[in-house]
Order: structure tokens, then C-alpha cells, then sequence
């Protein structure tokens, strides 16, 4: 019953998921190189499972393939397929709670494979197309929209955090970024207010507009969720966007601007925000040096960005 194109796959996905190795923190590990040689038949097993028609062309995110679907009622939807890893293992779990209050609908999951039917938003205008600070006003705003208790199943945010390396394993990280950054977070985490449902990756490129204008004007996507505050979320409206970050004449003040502009709208306390957003660009950066040395750039980002919050 596929009517999909023979190149299915998106190169940009295959690219990215290929030569992947299993991620352990899930259910059913697959690597990505399996993955992508069943994914065919995952998509046509969908397709007949939540009676789904074939209508778009095939779109890929870092992680995921999304097909535009038409239900059989004749509605507009996507169909999301991850390869399961377990930054999107609470995703269904997240969508639920929010009801589309602020985010993409969820019509349908089946949550072991990462799999879900969701509400169609419209891919050709995300938010990355509006100014960054009113890209942070939209971001603020999203955050109040989303704020939810958190669920039991949610991992807390001390428990997503992973121990802090040596500064001796990463000389390429100024050691006082380090030692500041690794002796004010458990201040942060034993100090942090009522423990919300936290949206870890809302950026720019993570919010779309919706098809139906009735639904408002932006919804976020693909959340990676804990338990934890919103003060942590602010960081990545902060690196993302390197090309205005450079044009910046002082990059301090800009950057430090973006993080007070989704605070304030989201009402939350601004020494929270600064404190969290410096320990994610330091946790980015030694992330960097230790696991992927060779993408330079971003090192040198987080570190600058880094610099621009430290005390």
C-alpha cells in the first residue's frame, strides 16, 4: 500500500543515525545501521496499524524520520519514527500531559519503538525564521505554556546530569570554568523550587507554526524532558544561532540579553536562569572536548558563551 518514494530515507538521516551503537538506556537497543534497514517496514507495519495514507514528502530530524500521513477520516498528520535512544523515551509522556497546550498534539503512540502520530505543523516556517530576541519572547511565552508538575516517570534532572570529568581530561576547557561550574550546581539542585515538567531542548529550530491558526501562533516539537526547572531550559535559545552571536558588537551583553529576554517573559528568577545557563555552556563544552574534539567551533562557542556567564 506505500506509495512513499524509493529514497525514503532522507540522506541527512542516514548520514546521522548510520554506524550508531545501540543506546543501552532503553528498552530495546537497536544500532542505527539496523535500524535504518528496517525502517521501511516499520513505516508500511504504521501505515496499515492507524490506517494512514501517504501525503508529503519524507522529512528527517537529527534522530527521526517524519512522514506527512493523511488519517482515514481525512485529517492532516505526521507520522514520527526515532531510532530509540533515550533522550525521546518520555516524549509520548510529555505531549500527553500538555494536550497541545503549547505543543504539538499527540494522536497516537506506541512508545516502546518510538513511534507517534502527530498533530501536522507546517515544517517551512519554524521560528528560526523571526529575530532571535523576538525568538526568545516566543520561547519565554512557550515555557509558561507548557508548565505542567512533573510526572513520576520524568528522570530528575540530578539524575540526567552525568558526573563532572576531571579537568585534568579536558585541557582544552579553562579549569576555573570548570570548578566554578561543577561547585554551584548541587547549590542549584538542592535549592531548585516545585519540580516542573522541563522541555531541555526549546530552541528556535524545536518550534513550528501550526497549520490551524486557531492553535495560536507557535507550538513546540520534539521535547527531551526531566524533572527538574525551567531555569535550566534557557540555554539552548542562548548557543544556537552562532552567525548572530558573531555579528554581536559585544557578545557578553547579547548573549546574557537572549537568556534575561526568556526569563523575564517566563517569569522566572534571573540569577536561576544565568546559573544554569553557564553550567549547560560548560557541560557543552567539556562534552565537546572529551567526546568529539574535533568539532572545534562549538567547543570555542560554549567556551566564549561560557566566559559571557561566568562570575
Amino acid at each position: 500500500m506505500n506509495s512513499w518514494p524509493t529514497d525514503l530515507i532522507p540522506s541527512a538521516l542516514r548520514a546521522s543515525v548510520a554506524g550508531r551503537q545501540p543506546d543501552s538506556g532503553v528498552a530495546h537497543p537497536i544500532d542505527g545501521d539496523r535500524w535504518l534497514v528496517r525502517l521501511p517496514v516499520q513505516v508500511d507495519e504504521y501505515l496499515d496499524r492507524w490506517n494512514l495514507t501517504p501525503d508529503g514528502t519524507p522529512l528527517a530530524g537529527e534522530n527521526a524520520l517524519v512522514l506527512p500521513v493523511r488519517r482515514d477520516t481525512g485529517e492532516l498528520a505526521a507520522l514520527k519514527l526515532s531510532w530509540p535512544h533515550h533522550e525521546a523515551q518520555f516524549e509520548h509522556l510529555a505531549l500527553r500531559l500538555w494536550a497541545g497546550g503549547g505543543a504539538v498534539t499527540l494522536l497516537a503512540a506506541d512508545p516502546t519503538p518510538q513511534v507517534l502520530l502527530l498533530e501536522r505543523l507546517d515544517p517551512t516556517r519554524p521560528l528560526t525564521g523571526v529575530s532571535i530576541f523576538e525568538a526568545c519572547e516566543v520561547i519565554g511565552g512557550l515555557f509558561g505554556a507548557l508548565g505542567r508538575l512533573a510526572t513520576p516517570q520524568a528522570p530528575a534532572l540530578a539524575d540526567h546530569l552525568s558526573p563532572w570529568e576531571s579537568p585534568s581530561v579536558t585541557p582544552q576547557v579553562p579549569q576555573r570554568l570548570v570548578q566554578q561550574a561543577a561547585a554551584s550546581e548541587p547549590d542549584l539542585l538542592s535549592s531548585a523550587p516545585q519540580t516542573s515538567l522541563v522541555h531541555t531542548d526549546l530552541h528556535d529550530a524545536n518550534v513550528l507554526a501550526p497549520l490551524d491558526p486557531e492553535r495560536g501562533e507557535w507550538l513546540a516539537i520534539d521535547p527531551k524532558v526531566v524533572a527538574g526547572e525551567w531555569a535550566y531550559a534557557v540555554a539552548p535559545i542562548v548557543w544556537n544561532r552562532p552567525d548572530d552571536l558573531a555579528r554581536a558588537h559585544d557578545l557578553r551583553v547579547h548573549a546574557r540579553l537572549r537568556a534575561d529576554i526568556v526569563g523575564d517573559v517566563a517569569g522566572l528568577d534571573p540569577d536561576r536562569v544565568r546559573a544554569w545557563t553557564f553550567v549547560r555552556l560548560v557541560r557543552n563544552a567539556v562534552d565537546t572536548a572529551c567526546h568529539a574534539p574535533g568539532n572545534s567551533e562549538f567547543l570555542t562557542r560554549m567556551i566564549t558563551l561560557a566566559k559571557a556567564f561566568a562570575d
